[in-house]
C-alpha cells in the first residue's frame, strides 16, 4: 500500500459488505447555517426554506456545534480528507498550497475496505482527485453557468446548463451505476454552491424581488471593542462589493467609489438569449438605482442596504436549485430502495457572513464562519428529529466514514468518530472533547490577518500574531461577539483558563515553529530567494532543497556542482540559517513555480533547528515531513532522495549530532522507496572512530570541497537509479 508515510493501522473489515452502509456525503461551498431553515435563529427560514436539507435533519440529527478548522475552501476539503488540521496536511490556503493526494486520506482507505468511491462537483485543491474509482470535477472554483468538467482522462468538458442541476444529474447517474456492482459505495457529490458570484438557475433569479429581505444586526457593525485589525479587512458589503460579478450591473461601472470591478465573467458563458434573460431579470432594479443615485437619494447606508438585498437574494436564490437537488437524490435513495442502508450526510466547507458585522466571505473565527452546518441521516441507526450539542469538526468526517466501513482509523488522523454519537441520540460519549483549535495562516485575498484560536461550549479565544493580542468572547452573553473581554477584570480567570485551553490545543494538534512555514527578516534573504524564483522560471530536472550546507554548493562545492550536476539541469535552492519552517514557506512561494516536470529532488534540511534552539526530534520530522508533502504534491514526477541529517561536532557525544541522529531516526520512517528514498550518508564524513575532522568540514557543520565530493559520490548511484 502507499500508506506508509502515515498509515500504521491497518484494516479490519469487522462487517460484511451487506452490514456496511452506503455513504452519500453531500457538500456545499460557503452555506452559512444560518441559510438552513431546520437550523434555529436564522432571518431566512419562511422566507427561503431549504425543504431537501432539512429532510435529512428530521429524519435523522442536526449538530449544533458543528466547526471547521480553517476557514477558506480548499483546507476545509484537505481536512476532511485526511482527518488532519491544515499545518499537517500541508494545504493552508487557496493561493500557495497544492494538496498531496499521496498521503493518507479516507477515500483511498474506504478503496480498500472494498468501497467504490466517487467525487462529483467542486475539488478545488489545485490537483487531480486521488483514491476515487470515478471523477468528474470542476476546475478551480468552477462555474454556475455552462460550466466545464475535468474528466479522468484530465480533458475538460463543457456542458450547457447550471452547475447545481449537473452536478445532481451527474451525482445521480453515478449512483445508480454504484447500486448495480453490489459492493457498498461511498460518493462525495460536491456543489459549488452557494459559493460567490451566486449566480442563480433562470427559474430561481426573481424568486426574491417582491420581499424586503431583513437585515443582520450588526450589518453597520464599526469594529469597536475588537482589535483594530478587523478595520482592515477586505470584504465589506459597503467597500468590496463588484459593479458587475456581484452586483450583476452591466457595462462600465459607473460609481467606481462604491463599487469594485467591473464585467461578470459568468455572464460571458451564456449564449445571447440567455444574456437576454439575465440582463431583463436585474434591469428594473438596476435601472431605478442608478438613476437614485445620480439624483442623489442615497447616502452611505443607503447604498450599503441595496447591496446587501441585492447580494441575499441572489445567495439565498442560488441555494433553491441545489436544495431542489438534494431532494431528488433523497427521492432516488427511496425509490430505488438504498434509503434504508444509506447514511446521508450534508454539510458545508465553512458557514459564511450573510452580512454580519458588514460582511460576505468568511476566514475570521467568528462564529458564521467558523460554524459549518452538519446534518445526517442513517435509517435504525439514528433518532429522527435528534439534536446534537457535541463539539464536532470536519477532521472528524474521515474517521466517521472509515468507522462505518469497518476499517481502523489511522494514527494520523486527529479527528474522531462520530458514530458513537449516532447511536446514542446525539449525546456526547466519555471523554469527547471540550474545545476545537482553528488556525487561519492569512493569505493575499480579502487582507484578513493570520490567527489561531479555540472554542468552548461557553467561550472563544483567538490570537492575532500581527498586532500581538488576544481577543476573548462570552459567547453566552454575547453571541454576536461584539465586545472583546481579554482586558476586563472580571474576566481574568477566564482570560487565563483560555490561554492555557489553547496552549494545550496548540500542543495536542502538533503546532510548532517546525512545521509553520515563515519567511526570515533580512534584505539579503529576501533577495536570495527572489534569485531562487527567478531561477525556478525555466524547468530543471534535479533540485536541491536545504540551508547553508546545500547553498555551499555555489562555493565551496562549486567545482564538484560543474563536475557532476553542470549538464543535468540542476537547481539550487539552499539558503544559508535556513529551518524546515522557511523551507516550507519558499516552496509554497515560488521556489517550485515551473518544476512540475522535475525528475529528482535531493531533501537535507533540519540541522539548523537543532544548531538554533535544539529542537525536539519529533518536531523536526514534522517540518521534514511537510517539505516531503509538498514536493509530492507540486513535482509529482519527482523522486525525493531524503538524506539524513549531516553529522555536526567533531565527536560522537556532541549534544548536536545526537540530537540529529533522533532526527534520522524518526524520518527514515518517510521511505517507501517508491516517491520517497531515504539515504543516511553520515559514515562517508566520519572516521571509524566517529569523528568529523577538519579535512571534510573545517567548522564541524559546514563541508569543505572534499565534502561536497564525498557528497556527490555517495548519491550518484540514486540519482542513476532515477534516471538522471
Amino acid at each position: 500500500m502507499k500508506h506508509l508515510l502515515t498509515f500504521t493501522a491497518g484494516l479490519t473489515l469487522a462487517l460484511s459488505g451487506a452490514d456496511r452502509p452506503n455513504i452519500l456525503f453531500i457538500f456545499s461551498d460557503d452555506h452559512a447555517p444560518n441559510a438552513i431553515s431546520c437550523y434555529p435563529g436564522g432571518l431566512f427560514d419562511e422566507i427561503a426554506p431549504t425543504k431537501g436539507i432539512d429532510r435529512i435533519a428530521s429524519e435523522g440529527m442536526r449538530f449544533d456545534r458543528s466547526y471547521c478548522t480553517n476557514a477558506i475552501c480548499g483546507p476545509s476539503r484537505a481536512s476532511i480528507l485526511t482527518g488532519k488540521h491544515s499545518h499537517l496536511n500541508g494545504f493552508i490556503d487557496n493561493n500557495s498550497s497544492y494538496f498531496d493526494g499521496l498521503q493518507t486520506t479516507f477515500p483511498d482507505l474506504l478503496r480498500d475496505a472494498g468501497y467504490t468511491t466517487a467525487m462529483i462537483g467542486k475539488w478545488h485543491l489545485h490537483s487531480n482527485p486521488i483514491g476515487f474509482d470515478y471523477w468528474e470535477i470542476l476546475p478551480g472554483q468552477g462555474a454556475y453557468y455552462n460550466p466545464d468538467f475535468i474528466q479522468m482522462d484530465n480533458t475538460r468538458k463543457r456542458f450547457q446548463g447550471h452547475c447545481n442541476d449537473l452536478v445532481t444529474q451527474k451525482g445521480l447517474t453515478w449512483l445508480k451505476q454504484a447500486a448495480a456492482s453490489k459492493k457498498p459505495f461511498m460518493a462525495m457529490v460536491q456543489y459549488k454552491a452557494p459559493h460567490r458570484n451566486w449566480a442563480p438557475a433562470f427559474r430561481h433569479i426573481n424568486m426574491f424581488d417582491d420581499v424586503t429581505m431583513p437585515e443582520p444586526e450588526t450589518l453597520f457593525d464599526n469594529y469597536e471593542n475588537r482589535s483594530s485589525v478587523l478595520k482592515e479587512h477586505a470584504m465589506g458589503i459597503q467597500d468590496h462589493m463588484s459593479w458587475g460579478n456581484d452586483m450583476k450591473m452591466q457595462g462600465e461601472n459607473l460609481f467606481p467609489s462604491h463599487f469594485t470591478g467591473r464585467g461578470n465573467g459568468q455572464f460571458n458563458r451564456l449564449t445571447d438569449q440567455d444574456k437576454k434573460t439575465v440582463i431583463s431579470a436585474y434591469e428594473d432594479e438596476n435601472k431605478q438605482f442608478i438613476k437614485d443615485m445620480r439624483a442623489g437619494k442615497l447616502d452611505q447606508k443607503a447604498i450599503t442596504r441595496w447591496k446587501y438585498q441585492r447580494y441575499i437574494k441572489d445567495y439565498l436564490a442560488v441555494i433553491q436549485s441545489m436544495d431542489e437537488g438534494i431532494a431528488k437524490i433523497l427521492k432516488h435513495l427511496d425509490d430505488s430502495g438504498l434509503a434504508k442502508n444509506t447514511i446521508v450526510i450534508y454539510s458545508s466547507d465553512q458557514g459564511f457572513y450573510l452580512g454580519e458585522h458588514g460582511w460576505y466571505d468568511k476566514r475570521w473565527m467568528f462564529e458564521e464562519s467558523l460554524m459549518m452546518p452538519f446534518v445526517v441521516r442513517w435509517p435504525g441507526k439514528i433518532k429522527p428529529g435528534s439534536v446534537s450539542n457535541a463539539i464536532i469538526q470536519n477532521i472528524d468526517y474521515g474517521p466517521t466514514f472509515l468507522e462505518l466501513a469497518g476499517a481502523k482509523i489511522p494514527e494520523s488522523m486527529q479527528g474522531k468518530s462520530l458514530v458513537p454519537i449516532f447511536k446514542a441520540a446525539g449525546k456526547k460519549p466519555e471523554g469527547w472533547r471540550d474545545s476545537i483549535y482553528y488556525r487561519y495562516s492569512g493569505e493575499r485575498t480579502h487582507n484578513v490577518a493570520a490567527h489561531d484560536g479555540v472554542r468552548t461550549a461557553d467561550h472563544k479565544i483567538f490570537w492575532v500574531p500581527k498586532t500581538k493580542e488576544h481577543q476573548l468572547f462570552d459567547m453566552k452573553e454575547d453571541p454576536q461577539e461584539m465586545k472583546s473581554v481579554h482586558n476586563d477584570p472580571a474576566y481574568t480567570a477566564v482570560f487565563k483558563k483560555m490561554k492555557q485551553e489553547l496552549d494545550s490545543a496548540r500542543k495536542k494538534y502538533r503546532v510548532h515553529s517546525a512545521i509553520i512555514g515563515e519567511p526570515r527578516e533580512g534584505e539579503w534573504w529576501m533577495k536570495r530567494h527572489q534569485s531562487m524564483n527567478k531561477n525556478a522560471k525555466k524547468p530543471h530536472d534535479l533540485l536541491f532543497i536545504g540551508d547553508s550546507i546545500t547553498q555551499g554548493w555555489e562555493g565551496s562545492g562549486k567545482g564538484t556542482w560543474g563536475k557532476y550536476y553542470g549538464n543535468r539541469k540542476a537547481l539550487n535552492l539552499g539558503i544559508s540559517g535556513d529551518r524546515t519552517e522557511h523551507v516550507i514557506w519558499r516552496l509554497d512561494n515560488g521556489n517550485l513555480r515551473n518544476q512540475k516536470k522535475a525528475k529528482a529532488a535531493v531533501v537535507m534540511i533540519g540541522t539548523n533547528n537543532t544548531g538554533h534552539i535544539m529542537q525536539d526530534p519529533t518536531e523536526v520530522r514534522d517540518g521534514v515531513e511537510r517539505i516531503v508533502s509538498t514536493l509530492r504534491a507540486r513535482c509529482p514526477q519527482a523522486k525525493i532522495l531524503l538524506l539524513g541529517v549531516f553529522p555536526r561536532g567533531v565527536n560522537p557525544d556532541d549534544a548536536k549530532r545526537k540530537n540529529n541522529l533522533e532526527i534520522n531516526k524518526l524520518i527514515s520512517e518517510l521511505h517507501n522507496g517508491q516517491r520517497i528514498h531515504y539515504l543516511d550518508i553520515s559514515d562517508k564524513f566520519l572516521t571509524a572512530e566517529g569523528i568529523l575532522t577538519k579535512e571534510v568540514m573545517p567548522d564541524a557543520l559546514h563541508p569543505r570541497q572534499k565534502g561536497y565530493e564525498i557528497w556527490a559520490e555517495a548519491i550518484e548511484p540514486k540519482l542513476k537509479e532515477f534516471g538522471l
